[in-house]
């Protein structure tokens, strides 16, 4: 079991490895080429196991449901007793402070699990999902993923590794947040959500998100995400129009490596 887990954290090292990574900007060419092939590396080494297969053979014990944009899988303060896993599509979690302002903590997409709090005795949840795009979302009952996880120990350190990835990311935006600037936040946002750094393959269109919804993620003012996005575009880093998305480049990591 240690080896297991011990495997997990090189795996999620590896795997978070990223030049959308807040850490210091690469010096040379060298350094932004070992970065490049470590991410490439990450980002073709195969699951382990497939997690839709896994959870096929649950049965009675989940349910896959259809989420709307802007429809809530769970709230704050809802009862906590399951799991959920995004088999397509994508959400974000937010928080709200007894002064009711709101703060986006994670952007979830599809392969992504959440809610796993209940594992660990959670009561309630501690932050709202709400969709961000057309999703399919199986929802896993909680006394089911313990099982899960006690009999199939391929899929728990899968399970173990998203975690940790999903973690260091959070990590990530968190030190985003606080040293770098607002057009390296929206240009890192814009970057993650079309899957660029990550596992999966590339996004090449990001399905219609406004521009208020993109100002909430990064803690900023809508016409400062509009400036942004209108700059990114002149210099062609970006496609975009009212009712195709966006088509982002992987061109636009300059913005983000630039000091």
């Amino acid at each position: 079991m240690k080896d297991n887990h011990r495997a997990a954290v090189q795996k999620a090292r590896k795997t978070a490895a990223s030049p959308l990574s807040p850490s210091l900007p690469a010096t040379n060419d060298d350094h932004l080429q070992a970065d490049s092939e470590q991410n490439d590396s990450a980002s073709k080494a195969p699951l382990a196991v497939d997690p839709n297969r896994l959870l096929s053979k649950i049965g009675s014990g989940h349910t896959r449901h259809e989420y709307l944009v802007d429809e809530c899988v769970f709230s704050q303060g809802d009862a906590a007793n399951a799991v959920y896993y995004i088999q397509s599509g994508k959400l974000k979690l937010t928080v709200v402070s007894q002064a009711g302002k709101e703060a986006v903590v994670a952007i979830l997409s599809e392969g992504s699990f959440f809610g796993e709090g209940c594992l660990v005795g959670q009561p309630v949840r501690m932050a709202t999902a709400a969709v961000l795009q057309k999703s399919m979302i199986v929802r896993v009952e909680k006394s089911i993923m313990v099982n899960l996880l006690r009999e199939e120990t391929e899929f728990a350190e899968q399970f173990l590794t998203h975690l940790l990835i999903r973690n260091i990311r959070m990590e990530a935006d968190l030190v985003d947040h606080l040293f770098n600037s607002s057009e390296k936040r929206l240009a890192r946002l814009l970057l993650l959500m079309a899957n660029f750094g990550q596992e999966s393959r590339p996004i090449p269109v990001i399905a219609k998100i406004s521009q208020e919804t993109l100002a909430e993620m990064i803690g900023t003012t809508r016409s400062r995400v509009s400036f942004f996005l209108n700059r990114f575009r002149e210099l062609g880093f970006i496609d975009y129009n009212g009712s195709a998305g966006m088509q982002v480049h992987s061109s636009l990591v300059s913005v983000v490596l630039h000091d």
